[in-house]
């Protein structure tokens, strides 16, 4: 039987291969989208969290596309981890070529780049805090195709499409996940 973290061992893990704060900060905020969306496929919040916690590890040390997160998911099956951990890393992003078959593997794929949307909007209040972020202000700066360039907004409307989320629906459960852990995120 193959095993799975538990919390403080895949947070464990992604403190030994990550040194930014903010790509641990990216992690803690994945974690938490990922336990929001556990209970309403009837799954385990603790495994699904380690996905969010794990699934972006190996990036300091393997930042190009060939490598990540192909490395990060070959070392976790090395170390006995479930075959289903590696294939929700690796489902996280596009170019893996891994099918997204699995309410676990979609729902990575659909929180991945809203949480950096979410953090970019929150830093745009003028409290900086996450408290004050709404859906409403999260798609009034969607449409603005400067605004947080880096997040790959296709990506974040085909992963709620793919749940069966509506898109508001599905922003609003980040951005609560998110608050719920806004002290962590310093926001």
């Amino acid at each position: 039987m193959s095993r799975w973290p538990d919390r403080d061992e895949a947070e464990k893990i992604m403190e030994e291969w990550v040194a930014n704060n903010n790509l641990k900060k990216h992690a803690w905020a994945v974690e938490a989208a990922m336990r929001a969306y556990a209970p309403m496929f009837g799954a385990n919040p603790e495994q699904w969290g380690a996905v969010g916690l794990l699934h972006d590890f190996d990036y300091e040390r393997y930042p190009d596309l060939h490598d990540h997160p192909f490395k990060g998911a070959q070392w976790l099956r090395e170390q006995g981890f479930a075959e289903e951990l590696s294939e929700a890393v690796l489902a996280h992003a596009d170019h893996t070529g891994v099918i997204r078959d699995t309410p676990l593997k979609k729902t990575i794929y659909a929180v991945d780049e809203l949480t950096g949307m979410i953090i970019a909007v929150a830093l745009t209040r003028p409290s900086k805090k996450l408290a004050d972020v709404t859906v409403e202000a999260v798609q009034k700066k969607w449409k603005e195709k400067s605004f947080a360039a880096g997040v790959d907004r296709k990506m974040v409307e085909r992963g709620a499409a793919e749940l069966g989320v509506p898109l508001p629906e599905h922003i609003s459960i980040v951005i609560k996940a998110m608050q719920g852990i806004s002290d962590r995120l310093g926001l």
